[in-house]
């Protein structure tokens, strides 16, 4: 507490939200009984609105604690619910819906894995679709389609961070229960806690009046030096991985619920969701000064850092960041919410220098967290293009103009578990509207060799960043049959999609 009321904190946050340009910041923070808060900055820049504890921000990621936890109290319902079980096969608890591509997977994922990451299913974030699409993805449609999606890994192989099986568990919950994931939420947390401003999407928040209460999320132009600002986005289709909309006065008493262990959070329930599950970086190439492994738990991460338990879970999406965090062996705890695409990196920073006050180190002997987590952000493999255009067309030398007539590759290309995507010209070059994808984008080809190999820039929808990926189109008779796109990751090989 004593770093938060200090009279340089200010200046010194303040001097963070401008070096990564996040426009407002709330924190709360809980030391036993003992609650202290603040805000800084602008829950918006026009008109301008200045942030405040009770401001709602999208919490992204951080939602995923919510979602393990109603899952933790369907397992500890033995009563109404004795089949599920943190061991328990999801095939069996979702019969005729929770179908993987292979059968061993099918039969050998548990709620466990799912909630663990370790499903050896890579993330696959471009396959589900969103509120603009003529057919929006739900809970139940998102497990559905996992049986069209390839496997990378093994089950237990490896952590891969993936957003949709925590949709998938709240089709469990929906299931299971017979409520609507957000009534579950508000029926058995946020009415109980006290949560009157947490909700589950946006749109809910505005329906209860509080729409003048939420931020604007932003985004930072470089070339232009201004920011982009955009509401925060409906994503039913993604619910449990994200979109907790709250403030940081109210969902302090989630954390203070938790750490306390008090309802709905009994001692079974706390052990279940802290069970270390996965290995998150076995090579230790991500690992912080004084900070064990990081182990994933049930929508939390847990380390140790000298000597104390941190169980923590960032939050980032386009225009937000988030952390929520305790050190149960102290009763300190607390959440940072930002409005910017790097509040995630103002957050954590802030968060481990309240956990270095806290715990009693020394300034002189405390880590530069700024430093450290900025130089985490800025490595990377130096010309992505360059390096991207090698891979596709090894040896290559100066530009290879496009020969062949673009309409030649015009028309709709289908995958089974990425749906459709329609290749048309725009301003010359072939181009996707992919804005009816939950991340919405859309995506402009630029040629690099054969006729056949491209890079494609998948620029968002919100804010306009691009991030490229690789592209390949299979031709007959100078036509385009077949097209391959380099949408996840985890896969060498692209992603196939058949011309319609």
């Amino acid at each position: 507490m004593d770093l938060l009321l200090s009279p340089s904190f200010p200046s010194h946050v303040k001097t963070l939200m401008t070096k990564h340009h996040t426009p407002g910041l709330a924190i709360a923070l809980v030391q036993d009984d003992t609650i202290h808060s603040a805000a800084y900055g602008y829950a918006s820049l026009d008109p301008p609105e200045p942030c405040t504890t009770d401001t709602l921000f999208d919490i992204a990621s951080a939602s995923k604690s919510l979602t393990a936890a109603a899952v933790a109290l369907l397992v500890e319902d033995h009563e109404r619910f004795p089949e599920v079980r943190w061991e328990a096969k999801m095939c069996e608890l979702l019969p005729e819906d929770f179908v993987m591509a292979e059968e061993s997977y099918t039969r050998g994922i548990t709620v466990d894995d799912v909630l663990g990451h370790r499903t050896g299913m890579p993330s696959h974030d471009d396959s589900y679709m969103g509120v603009r699409a003529a057919k929006p993805d739900n809970a139940r449609s998102v497990t559905r389609n996992l049986r069209n999606l390839p496997v990378t890994k093994g089950v237990r192989e490896k952590f891969m961070y993936c957003n949709q099986m925590y949709t998938v568990a709240t089709h469990l919950v929906e299931h299971k229960t017979g409520q609507t994931f957000p009534d579950f939420l508000e029926e058995r947390f946020f009415r109980p806690l006290g949560m009157e401003s947490t909700n589950l999407q946006p749109g809910r928040a505005r329906s209860k009046g509080l729409g003048e209460r939420i931020a604007t999320g932003y985004s930072w132009d470089e070339k232009e030096e201004e920011y982009i600002g955009f509401p925060p986005v409906e994503s039913p289709e993604d619910q449990g991985a994200g979109s907790i909309m709250t403030s940081a006065n109210d969902y302090l008493k989630y954390i203070r619920a938790i750490m306390n262990r008090s309802p709905p959070f009994t001692d079974a329930v706390y052990k279940g969701l802290l069970k270390p599950r996965t290995i998150q970086d076995p090579e230790g190439k991500d690992k912080l000064p004084f900070t064990s492994p990081v182990l994933y738990a049930a929508g939390w991460e847990t380390v140790y850092y000298r000597g104390q338990e941190v169980v923590s879970h960032d939050g980032s999406v386009t225009g937000w960041g988030s952390t929520h965090f305790f050190l149960p062996g102290l009763g300190f705890g607390g959440c940072v919410f930002g409005n910017g695409d790097e509040a995630f990196l103002v957050a954590g920073v802030l968060m481990r220098e309240f956990i270095d006050a806290r715990i009693g180190v020394l300034e002189g002997e405390r880590p530069d967290w700024d430093g450290i987590l900025s130089g985490q952000e800025e490595d990377g493999d130096g010309d992505e293009e360059e390096r991207l255009r090698r891979e596709l067309c090894p040896g290559i030398e100066g530009e290879q103009e496009q020969e062949l007539p673009l309409e030649g590759y015009v028309g709709e290309y289908h995958n089974a578990g990425y749906h459709s995507y329609v290749v048309d010209v725009k301003d010359g070059a072939l181009f996707i509207d992919a804005t009816d994808r939950s991340f919405a984008c859309t995506m402009v080809f630029e040629h690099v060799c054969g006729q056949t190999k491209y890079l494609v820039k998948l620029r968002d929808f919100q804010d306009g960043g691009e991030d490229l990926v690789k592209a390949e189109f299979r031709l007959e008779n100078e036509r385009a049959v077949a097209m391959g796109l380099g949408l996840e990751d985890e896969m060498e090989e692209l992603i196939w999609f058949d011309r319609v």
